[in-house]
Formats: structure tokens, sequence, C-alpha cells
């Protein structure tokens, strides 16, 4: 994220096991910078969904003891997901969902994932490490040179750069396993 609201990111999907991956982490330069937590998302667009016919997304987070709200407008064509992104701390999680449903907004979706986010120390960047329902997602997030460059110390290429969204990925997954789509989330 950088000063004038814009996200550069993209996601990796990890093929092999998680451990392999933290040591590939290491070995890279990055250390944790927050530690794995669980994360709750919820997801509001209008009954039209003209959010998501956009690409926008207006996301309410749960992460341990704090709650994000978080604007992401449209994302500009390229191998980098690039677009606005505006976030705040909320204080009162149901207070903000019942503004957002007096707004006309309602809950769409849901996922849930566990992250734990990497840096490399007097770098401008943040890796993520994303366990979801549907895999272990790396998320690389920065300048484009650095995201190249982290990416392929990892040993990805450019032509494994995903650019779509949780979402997106869970409905291809559906389709893919023959799911119905319902809610990206942790069987209890």
């Amino acid at each position: 994220m950088t000063n004038d609201h814009r996200e550069i990111e993209i996601k990796l999907r990890v093929e092999g096991d998680l451990g392999t991956m933290r040591d590939l982490l290491r070995t890279a330069g990055l250390r944790i910078s927050k530690p794995r937590l669980f994360e709750s998302n919820m997801l509001f667009d209008r009954a039209e969904r003209n959010l998501r016919d956009t690409s926008q997304l207006l996301r309410l987070r749960r992460v341990g003891d704090a709650c994000i709200l978080t604007y992401k407008g449209m994302p500009a064509p390229g191998k980098h997901k690039s677009r606005e992104e505006i976030e705040t701390g909320i204080l009162n999680e149901g207070n903000m969902a019942l503004i957002l449903a007096r707004l006309g907004f309602e809950p769409v979706f849901r996922y849930e994932k566990y992250r734990t986010e990497y840096e490399a120390p007097g770098q401008a960047g943040v890796v993520t490490l994303d366990e979801t329902p549907i895999g272990i997602y790396v998320e690389i997030e920065g300048s484009p040179a650095w995201i190249d460059a982290v990416a392929l110390s990892l040993g990805f290429s450019e032509q494994q750069y995903i650019t779509k969204s949780y979402g997106s990925l869970y409905l291809d997954y559906c389709r893919e396993h023959g799911v119905t789509p319902a809610n990206m989330v942790f069987d209890t």
C-alpha cells in the first residue's frame, strides 16, 4: 500500500506444503512481522450487485480484536493488480454492519483465512502467507519491481501471477470441484 491509497499486489498459489513455503520465505530474507492470525471477512454489496459488477469491494474484516473497514476500487489492467484501497479501523463491528445496512448494503460473501505477514528488513513491501479453505496462497504487495524480484526469489514466474480476488478464486474452485458456491469458510 502506497501513500496515494494505491494497492499493488499479486497472489501465487502454493503447490507444496506450508513448511516448505515458510522455509522459502526465510531463505529469501523475509521475516515474520505479524504472527499467524485468523481473519474473518465479510463482503457487502447492494441488491443490484453494482460493486461486484464493477470489481469494487466493500469489506468488513475481523482479525483478533481489531475490525477494519476496507474499500477497494476498480483494478487497472496489468500483470499486477493495482487499485485504490482505503482502510480504517472500526470500534464496533456490529454497529458498522448496521450502518452499512441502513445505507443499502447487505452481506454477500464471507471468507476466512489464517494469515502470517512477512517483511524484508529495510525494504518497502509485504508478503503474506494465507491459509484458506481452498488452498495456500502467497500475496506480495509493493512496487511492481519489488513484487517481481520477491516472486522470482521464491521460485515463481510471471505466468503464475494471480490477480483475482479470493471470491473469484473460490468460484473457480467450486466450478472445478462441482461444489455449490456459498461462503469460503473452514469446516467446523
